[in-house]
């Protein structure tokens, strides 16, 4: 028995004593980041919640009527807590065959303190109802950076009034459902459901599940009754009232649906259509199909959080609503593919407690880059990895920064960061490399089926994995998920009589753990590519190889599986060779950005290299930083950047090629500038204006002056962003 084992028993014991957790009684004045968060303690556990809710605009009240069904965890109890925030309550009673037995409760509001009428064992379920009146406009609630605001049920523009569609809409996530129901609001809580929602008729309505029936209550209002029948999470329930037309997809006969406000249902299949494509193929990726009834996407109005994955019924932001011509600048893949993959992470199997987040959020931050690969190619999915990658590094101060499986932490909230996000999927990914795809996905397989409709925290990952490889994964687990922080790594290289030395400093800061680090590295000697394993293992390590001549070239870490930060001794040389030649996604944005705070020719030849890059973001990278007084490469970059101006299948790149070009103040230009600014890309347009601006402002101010004001809105912020920018 582990001693993370042995301290949970006994929080668990003080728990079952005091019925609230440790961090709920803790006393307000103690540093919060001393308390363990213990998982939340099962006295009752969730069975079916059955709901009736109708809604009252003028005061931004949901009325409701609540079945709830329960069973004892395992000891017999005659009481109940449920967590309620802010409701006012008109009945509480027991259902006993044709019977109502009030019960006796008390309410601090926020939790609702039952009396049961007797003591039940755990072989006994029972079911109270409950009529109340929930009033999330009244609460007084605090989010984190993530998710900012949690009163749970949110009325958007309920008086009608301007252009702004009326809609009601919940968010759940962290424990904000029980702002608008009574359950236990805890993601170790699993429980079926069925919502009656009684809206005017003109709306339309989402909620997990399948719609089981309509019913037209010939008063202008109708009842829409959503049925989900396998178990899920309470922060996962979800409801979405308003005028929406709905794009019907399917994927493996199922239905796959896009919940639009009108004006953007023409483009709902350029929004959301690879969907069923993303279903496929984390269905067989994963061997697991696609584990609900049907599968919806919704977007919403003042939706704070991004996005949400309410099981079966992901609700997104507006930012995700666009028209054609806004979807030729951009598109939201990432997020859709990170929400669904939630479908599996998150929603299937739960994280048991928000210590655990990482069982969600760094498994659908993961599937986000298995799609871009699936989708468009490993060079796409290394990208994705490099971003995780900053993300992290942004996220750490000289290596320093918290584990993934965090157990102290201030606020729930909190838990919602680039560690729990970026850093994990990528020490997924690293996981990955090391014990090969086919035992990875097996382990995730095995991981998802012995806890499906279940709860799951990282030891269950890592026994998994344990069972399908036959290896200990703890260290693995003991360095990247509960110690925090991660490497830098400092290289000197040398070669001497037939030798290539390498001496390796780890030198984050030393309150940071010494890492365990297996890595290739990769020797390219007179054309051949030599490779070799290492184990970083200490603070200071030497290594050296019998290498036939000195390498022209040294890859540590060719996989770029490393989760931290390499210090080396390369000279532009080194950087133009593995643009060049050792081309991974990694190499060359490295090479591009020294090249880009490196006035040499070779620097140049990076960048002029750069502008055809398969990847628009080096091509603008390439085009911010190229230097035009170079003769030696001005006339091949003009050429490049003419093309990139007029062709470029990516808007962004188009823009930034058009500014770089007016940026000459060669007058032969002015045309492709005016141009641009009758371009269907917001992105050309608002270039073209900044570009016309430096041959005559007059020009500019009419060319911006002729727009209607739906471009002009588009585009003035655009013109902005570009202004401020270097070229």
């Amino acid at each position: 028995m582990n001693k993370l084992f042995l301290k949970y028993s006994v929080l668990s014991l003080i728990c079952l004593i005091s019925q609230k957790t440790v961090a709920q009684n803790a006393d307000p004045n103690k540093d919060p980041l001393s308390i363990y968060r213990v998982t939340a303690l099962k006295v009752n556990d969730l069975v079916h919640t059955k709901l009736e809710v109708s809604f009252d605009y003028g005061k931004r009240y949901l009325y409701g009527k609540e079945w709830l069904t329960l069973k004892p965890h395992f000891y017999e109890t005659d009481s109940l807590t449920l967590d309620a925030k802010g409701m006012d309550f008109k009945e509480i009673v027991m259902i006993d065959g044709k019977k109502n037995i009030p019960l006796k409760y008390t309410y601090d509001n926020e939790q609702l303190f039952i009396t049961l009428n007797r003591k039940y064992k755990s072989t006994e379920k029972y079911t109270i109802f409950i009529n109340y009146t929930a009033k999330p406009e009244e609460l007084k609630t605090k989010g984190g950076e993530s998710i900012t605001d949690s009163k749970g049920l949110y009325f958007v523009n309920p008086d009608g009034k301007g252009d702004k569609p009326v809609q009601i809409w919940t968010q759940g996530e962290t424990e904000a459902s029980s702002c608008w129901f009574p359950t236990i609001d805890k993601p170790n809580q699993k429980t079926t459901s069925e919502i009656a929602m009684t809206v005017d008729a003109k709306y339309t309505t989402l909620s997990n599940g399948k719609l089981a029936l309509q019913k037209d209550n010939k008063n202008g209002t109708r009842t829409d009754i959503w049925k989900m029948e396998q178990p899920n999470a309470p922060y996962l329930f979800m409801m979405a009232v308003g005028d929406f037309k709905i794009y019907k997809d399917s994927y493996n006969g199922k239905e796959v649906n896009y919940y639009l406000e009108p004006k953007y249902a023409p483009y709902a299949k350029q929004i959301f259509g690879k969907t069923p494509d993303m279903m496929n193929f984390y269905s067989k990726m994963l061997n697991v199909e696609y584990p609900w009834a049907k599968y919806a996407q919704i977007v919403c109005r003042d939706y704070f959080s991004g996005a949400m994955e309410n099981t079966s019924a992901t609700l997104h932001g507006e930012y995700v609503q666009k028209t054609a011509r806004e979807l030729l600048d951009d598109n939201q893949e990432s997020t859709v593919a990170h929400e669904l993959f939630h479908q599996w992470f998150g929603d299937y199997v739960t994280a048991e407690s928000w210590s655990n987040l990482t069982m969600n959020e760094s498994f659908a931050t993961f599937g986000e880059v298995l799609w871009h690969g699936h989708d468009a190619g490993q060079d796409a999915e290394d990208r994705s990895r490099y971003e995780k990658l900053q993300n992290c590094l942004r996220s750490s101060k000289d290596g320093i920064s918290p584990p993934l499986a965090r157990f102290h932490y201030k606020n729930r909230d909190d838990m919602f960061d680039n560690i729990s996000y970026s850093k994990g999927s990528i020490i997924l990914y690293a996981a990955k490399n090391q014990m090969g795809d086919a035992a990875f996905f097996k382990s995730l397989h095995h991981y998802l089926t012995t806890n499906a409709y279940k709860s799951g925290e990282t030891h269950q990952l890592r026994l998994s994995m344990e069972e399908i490889t036959g290896k200990d994964w703890s260290p693995y687990f003991n360095q990247w998920y509960y110690q925090g922080g991660n490497p830098i790594l400092n290289i000197e290289y040398g070669y001497t009589n037939g030798k290539v030395t390498m001496a390796v400093k780890q030198i984050q800061d030393k309150s940071v753990q010494t890492f365990n680090l297996p890595l290739k590295v990769d020797f390219y000697v007179n054309g051949t590519k030599i490779t070799k394993d290492i184990l970083i293992e200490k603070r200071e390590q030497n290594f050296s190889f019998d290498i036939p001549s000195q390498p022209d070239f040294i890859d540590l870490d060719p996989d770029k599986i490393l989760v931290g930060q390499v210090l080396d001794n390369k000279k532009i040389t080194d950087y133009l060779y593995q643009y060049k030649k050792v081309p991974s996604y990694y190499n060359r944005i490295e090479a591009i950005k020294f090249a880009s705070k490196d006035k040499s020719h070779e620097a140049q030849l990076i960048l002029l290299a750069g502008l055809e890059d398969q990847q628009e973001d080096l091509r603008v990278l390439s085009i911010k930083a190229i230097d035009l007084a170079d003769n030696q490469i001005k006339n091949a970059a003009i050429k490049t950047l003419l093309n990139i101006a007029q062709n470029d299948k990516k808007t962004i790149a188009r823009a930034a090629a058009i500014i770089k070009l007016a940026s000459t103040n060669d007058s032969s230009y002015k045309t492709l500038m005016v141009e641009s600014t009758k371009n269907q890309s917001y992105n050309v347009i608002a270039a073209g204006i900044c570009g016309l601006s430096k041959f005559s402002t007059d020009e500019a101010d009419k060319a911006l002056a002729t727009l209607d004001e739906d471009t002009k809105n588009h585009v003035n912020p655009l013109i902005k962003k570009f202004n401020n920018q270097k070229y």
